[in-house]
């Protein structure tokens, strides 16, 4: 097998609007790309967040309405509510329901949102709607749940009793909000091709850049090493099955040659 270089160091850089830089070198020629690929799809799309799932309100009973002294309709409060971040500090997979009720004319945001122990709202400032009438009324439940990447409503399993009016949201669980990967050539000894890997990783605030790197690694580790007990597996089961035909051979040869002597000794 082919010894492949290990990279020497990992710097982490710490950025501003929880975001910060991993810098890997050096990496053996090519690695940089292969290895700045991979964890760049799974921070995408394997690390968990939480999301709204879905919301009901008080005076609207599907998306396609509206609501009586507020300025946005169901469907432009829901696509708001889309863009809610948050840390959930239990590790239930149920779903949470938070609850929001606003009276009075405003500019209503998320900081409105009845706290919850096990709940942290990342994004307090985001603009959800605005009453605008002194008699307006903004009262809604919304559902938030912890899951992985993309979930669309057609996919989701059930894990919660829909009420009337209940109204179901795609969700994007991801806690990262953009990755970036770049490569650049450095020098070792005489060599001038080998890699530095720039990873660039932006989070919503739910976790940190670095937890987010270290969980990457550690679901990439978990599926090698997966793959890499499976052939040792089939090596093991290989090995035996040949050990086995080798006895039957040996039982078969010396059986031949018992025959062999008896028939002599009759003769």
């Amino acid at each position: 097998m082919a010894n492949i270089v290990l990279p020497k160091k990992v710097n982490f850089i710490s950025g501003e609007d929880n975001s910060g830089q991993i810098v890997i070198e050096p990496c053996y020629p090519g690695y940089g790309t292969t290895l700045g690929n991979a964890f760049r799809r799974v921070l995408l799309s394997s690390l968990t967040g939480a999301a709204v799932v879905g919301v009901k309100f008080k005076n609207a009973s599907h998306e396609f309405t509206t609501i009586d002294n507020v300025k946005e309709d169901v469907l432009e409060i829901i696509l708001n509510l889309k863009n809610l971040r948050m840390k959930i500090h239990s590790d239930d997979e149920e779903v949470i329901k938070l609850e929001l009720k606003s009276t009075g004319e405003k500019k209503v945001t998320a900081k409105e949102i009845t706290k919850n122990s096990n709940v942290e709202i990342m994004n307090p400032e985001l603009h959800i709607a605005e009453v605008t009438d002194k008699k307006g009324e903004l009262d809604m439940e919304i559902c938030i749940a912890k899951g992985t990447g993309y979930t669309s409503i057609e996919s989701r399993e059930e894990s919660i009793e829909k009420e009337v009016g209940y109204i179901d949201v795609d969700s994007i669980f991801s806690p990262i909000k953009l990755v970036k990967v770049e490569i650049e050539d450095v020098r070792v000894s005489k060599m001038t091709n080998w890699e530095k890997l720039i990873i660039d990783i932006k989070t919503d605030g739910s976790i940190d850049f670095k937890e987010a790197f270290k969980q990457s690694a550690e679901i990439l580790e978990n599926q090698l090493s997966f793959l890499l007990e499976q052939t040792k597996e089939k090596k093991k089961e290989a090995k035996e099955t040949k050990e086995k035909e080798v006895k039957v051979e040996k039982v078969e040869e010396e059986d031949k040659e018992d025959k062999e002597e008896k028939i002599k000794e009759e003769k």
